[in-house]
């Protein structure tokens, strides 16, 4: 009886361990189409405020400049959208690659969406939370090349430090704080570094004009 406890608990810890074990991201289309230039368009909005998508969108070219990509001048592709009368990242949507491809001829677009932006008051907690998600299309072929989502939360009360009474005067005042010096601002910079960041499982690769183009540690661990 022991023994076939023993036989069926090594069995339900090897099949836990497998469940569990994550397939590595799969980089087959990304290298593919390995694209040289991408467009950043403004990114569609889940979230309650509409400064969300600027925000977001401010912070997106660096990160992909960095990482050795032609990203196109933020500033001048959403005047190009607005003069033909989109304003929206959900109107950009519904452009079609061909008509993308005819006025910027670039080889990617990077499709953000901002799900959440903001500060939420917890009756003893005040937390700023900023989640976006993305995705790379290959504008010739139509076809997704890579995706990801990332989510930073930050509170505003230490509550080791504070009894009932005073954490929620904290939590009050750092709403207040927060929504007024919009501290989702900086963490959407954290967010959008964190989500095209390289060298890791799911991340971007590196673009042509990178000096680690080619040498990606996650595809050398494979």
């Amino acid at each position: 009886m022991k023994k076939t406890l023993a036989i069926l608990l090594s069995l339900s810890l090897l099949l836990s361990a497998c469940a569990s074990k994550k397939e590595p991201y799969d980089y087959s289309l990304y290298q593919q189409h390995k694209p040289k230039s991408i467009l950043v368009v403004m990114p569609a909005n889940d979230s309650l405020e509409n400064k969300a998508p600027a925000a977001v969108l401010s912070h997106s070219i660096k990160p992909l400049s960095e990482a050795g990509y032609y990203v196109f001048p933020a500033a001048l592709v959403q005047e190009t959208f607005v003069k033909n009368g989109i304003y929206e990242g959900e109107q950009i949507k519904d452009i079609s690659l061909n008509k993308i491809k005819k006025i910027f001829n670039p080889d990617a677009v990077l499709y953000l969406n901002v799900e959440k932006y903001g500060t939420k008051y917890k009756v003893i907690d005040s937390q700023s939370t900023v989640t976006v998600s993305g995705k790379l299309v290959d504008v010739s072929s139509g076809q997704q090349i890579w995706s990801g989502s990332k989510t930073i939360a930050k509170s505003g009360v230490d509550h080791s430090k504070s009894n009932l009474f005073g954490a929620l005067i904290v939590a009050a005042v750092t709403q207040i704080a927060n929504t007024a010096m919009d501290q989702s601002y900086g963490l959407s910079e954290q967010v959008m570094q964190q989500l095209l960041a390289t060298d890791c499982d799911g991340c971007i690769l590196h673009g042509k004009y990178s000096p680690q183009d080619g040498q990606d540690r996650q595809l050398q661990n494979k």
